[in-house]
């Protein structure tokens, strides 16, 4: 899926078809020949193609940055039919969208994009606002629904081209796979992750944490949703599946890292079963697989017992945690930064509800028992409390609210009852699963005050 700079033409995957932009257009070429235009859009940016190999039409999706507040669009084509309104085979527009990312799955039927923006208004983000969209050749289009606040770091097709996998989210980050519907499938929970890497056929997933983390891998069987193992590769900079669906390598290449240079390659069970070593005065600046056509290499059914290594596995050792002089004698109290998520099969059940998560099923089990203590108060007991503050007869279908005489004191009360009931509601719309505002936070974290104030307001009355 080649990327088009103002600069550089690009070619599509089997290099029949080529473009270059020249003065905010598009101007595509064939069989490299550039004596004829053979189509061209105009007021694009950007530009991503689809594979084209065999009999498969090209498929170009097209970027166009909204101007003067308006809206930017995303626009899929059928090469070379671009002249019309209606040539577009999709058209999807969105706000919040300085820049954008466009990855099509192996089928060329759909592309995720990620839109970008420099800042993020609501002040959450050093880094700016991201939204992850999906646009199918068929026309249609969605917003993909990430329960966890923070940045996009990784999206990533399986190679079925049914289903992505998404990493995002405040660390401990979160990794979610989808169906096409945009609906979740399996969430991994939390941990220290920012990359996510699928085997060639599809049947692993492995999710890492490189960069500025420790190097953590974890290595997933894909159809039961196991883990296998969970190597460690520290300071590594590249990782890249073999063809063969068996093996993986890691290396740390200059110039991101010139201290360290090598690479490792892994059994996806753990062990370590070659190492190179780049000499002291020497750099490492890339390292390749051999290339192989699809279908070389079938899928071979997964182990979960390490194979065999001279040079064992590398399996994170437990770390001592540093405890002061004053407290080592002392019994030891487990604290935790972050609250960790396990992982959780999202997918429907027979009943057609969906698994429901720790804090979900604690909303749940909460709203369940309020309902049950409202049912226990009976109406005759409510009404013989409101007839004795008030001698005037009370409808039984419709029955006074008890006031203390003051407006004022009245007004406090009604405000707050109706702060309590705002925040039940968003109280809702977290268990269902819907990402809440920063300001939508802080309201929850004010419930208990609130519900202590009007009590003191309602025993005055």
């Amino acid at each position: 899926m080649p990327f088009l700079s103002s600069r550089c033409p690009s070619w599509s995957d089997d290099e029949s078809i080529s473009v270059r932009s020249v003065n905010n257009e598009l101007h595509f070429f064939e069989n490299n020949s550039f004596v004829h235009i053979t189509g061209k859009v105009t007021g694009i940016l950007s530009f991503y193609s689809s594979s084209s190999a065999g009999s498969q039409p090209c498929k170009v999706a097209v970027y166009v940055p909204g101007v003067k507040g308006g809206p930017s669009f995303v626009r899929l084509y059928q090469y070379p039919n671009f002249a019309g309104p209606t040539s577009a085979l999709a058209n999807k527009s969105f706000f919040k969208a300085d820049r954008v990312t466009m990855l099509w799955n192996k089928k060329a039927t759909a592309v995720l994009v990620t839109a970008s923006t420099e800042v993020d208004k609501t002040g959450a983000s050093y880094y700016g606002e991201q939204t992850l969209h999906y646009i199918a050749t068929n026309g249609e289009g969605a917003v993909v629904q990430l329960p966890k606040n923070g940045p996009i770091y990784d999206v990533v097709w399986s190679p079925n081209s049914t289903e992505f996998c998404v990493v995002y989210g405040f660390m401990p980050a979160k990794v979610t796979v989808f169906n096409l519907k945009c609906d979740p499938v399996f969430d991994f929970g939390t941990g220290p992750r920012n990359a996510a890497y699928y085997s060639p056929q599809g049947h692993l997933l492995v999710l890492a944490g490189f960069g500025n983390l420790r190097g953590q891998m974890e290595v997933w069987d894909v159809k039961k949703y196991k883990l296998v193992s969970k190597p460690q590769a520290p300071d590594s900079t590249f990782f890249s599946w073999c063809p063969d669906g068996e093996h993986v390598v890691t290396a740390t290449c200059a110039p991101r890292l010139r201290v360290g240079n090598g690479y490792k390659i892994w059994h996806y069970t753990g062990p370590v079963l070659h190492k190179y070593d780049a000499p002291s005065d020497g750099e490492l600046w890339e390292v390749l697989w051999q290339s192989f056509s699809d279908g070389v290499f079938p899928e071979k059914t997964i182990k979960y017992q390490a194979v065999p290594s001279e040079l064992g596995s590398t399996e994170p050792k437990p770390a001592q945690v540093y405890r002061p002089p004053a407290l080592r004698n002392k019994p030891i109290t487990s604290s935790k930064l972050h609250e960790e998520e396990p992982p959780q099969n999202m997918k429907l059940q027979q009943g057609g509800d969906k698994q429901l998560s720790k804090t979900a099923l604690k909303n749940q089990k909460k709203r369940e028992a309020k309902k049950a203590a409202k049912q226990e108060t009976k109406p005759d007991d409510i009404q013989e409390k409101v007839q004795e503050s008030h001698p005037k007869p009370v409808s039984p279908t419709a029955p006074a609210a008890a006031t203390s005489g003051d407006p004022e004191l009245d007004k406090k009360i009604k405000n707050l009852k109706k702060k309590i009931k705002a925040i039940e509601q968003l109280k809702d719309h977290q268990a269902a699963g819907k990402p809440l505002e920063k300001n939508q936070i802080e309201k929850l974290q004010k419930e208990s005050l609130l519900l202590q104030e009007l009590e003191e307001l309602e025993l005055g009355i």
